[in-house]
């Protein structure tokens, strides 16, 4: 599946030429290259961490977090740009009948890794970290801003970033709790680019031993669709960016403008910003370097995936990805025999069936969640 990319490269590019992502000067190619797995070196032996991994509420980051160095798992997922957060679930008392709906109480301490979209924040995922909290399951937020693709060193930043989170999602899991219970994960991404995130991780986690294994469950929100296709990625790139513009024009509202301007406006700048995403896009995909990472990427994802079940949550109405590339995606891994669900919601947006369909995507979550550590308990 997509050994080839599913486009035709524009005529004045080729696809060959010799070009290293530190010859581009595009900061888009150095954001490619970093979200795609060029890690730094992991540590054989992690660091212990204790119950203070995670936090009530998420760190902010202080000036001087920056000049002074630390061994504190939370100082270095405070750096700037970062986005992450760990919130620790409350305990959960199952009773007798056990007809409690916690997940991690019982035998095994649940932590989900949710991996947001473009342009995500912290607070945007709240909504999943609190429905994760209420059943006992610790939650991890990661994500990537916009503003990271604007400066030319921010993709060694984000690099870093992503193998920091690789290697505290690693000394967590890898110990088990101090009343004996062990330590698993489920990984909620979404969008291609939380998707990619995972994938990255996924990398990782193959070259280290039982840490694969520890992965339960992965949730696809809006994401796994034909992942060389540059309209795909253009898209992607375009509703993050034109979401802070439409967040500036709204705040101008009050102001003396032409109403016609604002009717107009949004569909062209939609329309040119599309068209020079996808060409340069098209360029950087093509670039050997970072095509090869983003093989890499796809290869662990579809070759080196863990054994455990799979939710795909989609909408036929989402214009940044295909439906029909999703349910591709999902057909590929039921053929290798990977226990896989979805769901199509029909008339919700891209990344926002939570919002529209609340109660529908709460059961599928939750039907999931029983599948996932039933499955461990036969």
């Amino acid at each position: 599946m997509w050994k080839k990319p599913l486009y035709k490269p524009l005529p004045f590019l080729n696809p060959h030429i010799k070009i290293s992502t530190m010859g581009a000067t595009s900061s888009n190619a150095l954001w490619f290259s970093s979200i795609i797995t060029k890690k730094t070196p992991i540590p054989s032996f992690p660091a212990r961490f204790t119950r203070t991994h995670f936090l009530k509420h998420p760190q902010r980051l202080r000036n001087d977090d920056l000049s002074r160095g630390s061994t504190n798992p939370f100082n270095s997922s405070s750096l700037s740009f970062s986005c992450l957060a760990w919130h620790k679930a409350r305990e959960i008392v199952v009773d007798g009948s056990e007809k409690a709906e916690a997940f991690g109480s019982k035998d095994k301490v649940i932590t989900v890794v949710l991996l947001g979209w473009l342009g995500a924040k912290t607070k945007h995922l709240k909504r999943y970290v609190e429905w994760n909290n209420a059943r006992g399951i610790h939650a991890v937020t990661f994500a990537v801003e916009v503003k990271e693709l604007l400066w030319f060193d921010l993709g060694a930043r984000a690099e870093q970033r992503l193998s920091e989170l690789e290697n505290e999602l690693a000394s967590w899991v890898l110990e088990k709790e101090e009343d004996g219970r062990e330590r698993c994960f489920i990984f909620h991404t979404f969008s291609n680019t939380g998707w990619f995130l995972y994938g990255s991780i996924l990398n990782g986690f193959q070259r280290r031993e039982g840490l694969k294994e520890k992965i339960r469950g992965v949730i696809i929100d809006s994401g796994g669709a034909d992942p060389l296709n540059p309209k795909i990625w253009a898209a992607g790139f375009a509703a993050a960016i034109l979401k802070k513009h439409s967040s500036v024009i709204n705040g101008l509202e009050s102001a003396v403008i032409d109403p016609k301007l604002l009717k107009v406006e949004p569909g062209m700048i939609e329309a040119v910003l599309l068209s020079v995403l996808e060409k340069l896009l098209t360029f950087i995909l093509n670039i050997p370097d970072v095509n090869k990472r983003l093989r890499t990427v796809i290869n662990a994802i579809m070759e080196h995936h863990p054994h455990c079940p799979q939710l795909y949550l989609y909408s036929t109405a989402d214009k940044v990805l295909p439906y029909k590339s999703v349910e591709l995606c999902v057909e590929e891994m039921r053929k290798k025999r990977i226990k896989v669900f979805s769901f199509n919601f029909g008339t919700s947006p891209h990344v926002d069936h939570y919002r529209k369909f609340p109660d529908i995507y709460s059961s599928q979550l939750h039907n999931f969640l029983k599948e996932c550590f039933a499955v461990k308990q036969r």
